[in-house]
């Protein structure tokens, strides 16, 4: 989700991390990378047309297993990158639904601090202990660029979406209405036995 509210971690370091994930290791983008703009609706497929706003959770038992690894998301290509941004989405979401961020920091590197700065929200605020309700389910827009620097690692962007819905800090405290948004992912993915992980990641409005 594309709120401001959830715990602040050192930005500069996240785009320090960023910056030279991809200062050492980008080149130009190859002809797999240049294509257009791919929409993302399912973790399941890698292009598709845009769905419609996510469908609001009306209990966290909606999700009694986190999401697994598509086939699309598996392996080490472009195209295997742009469907695991889906995948990890999805996970993203089972997260905020459970408050269990376990399955989306499986699939991260152990060094992403954007990543445990989502974990350590999850943990806090999360439908099942009632502070988030409504709409709040991120929906991946687009993956507008993806491309391979010479580290190996993907480097690229996507436009994440978020309906409306309300937000409680804390246990007992009054809820805060936030309105739907649309937020741009910055992400640099690494290879990790066979397939791709988050390295690092931010999400800004």
């Amino acid at each position: 989700m594309t709120t401001r509210n959830r715990p602040a971690f050192p930005a500069y370091l996240t785009l320090a991390c960023l910056c030279v994930a991809l200062l050492t290791g980008c080149t130009q983008k190859s002809p797999e990378a240049g294509r257009p703009d791919t929409t993302l609706s399912q973790p399941s497929e890698a292009t598709s047309t845009p769905s419609g706003p996510s469908e609001t959770p009306t209990s966290p038992t909606n999700s009694v297993a986190p999401p697994e690894r598509p086939t699309t998301a598996s392996g080490s290509s472009l195209a295997a990158g742009e469907a695991f941004i889906g995948y990890y989405v999805e996970l993203l979401n089972y997260s905020y639904i459970t408050g269990d961020p376990s399955a989306f920091l499986t699939e991260s590197d152990k060094g992403c601090l954007g990543c445990k700065a989502l974990a350590d929200y999850a943990r806090k605020t999360n439908a099942k202990n009632g502070g988030l309700k409504g709409d709040f389910k991120d929906q991946l827009v687009a993956v507008k660029e993806i491309y391979r620097g010479k580290s190996g690692r993907l480097g690229g962007s996507a436009t994440i979406k978020t309906g409306t819905y309300q937000e409680r800090p804390t246990p007992g405290a009054s809820p805060i209405a936030q309105p739907g948004s649309t937020g741009t992912m910055e992400f640099t993915l690494s290879p990790s036995a066979g397939n791709w992980v988050m390295y690092e990641m931010q999400i800004d409005q």
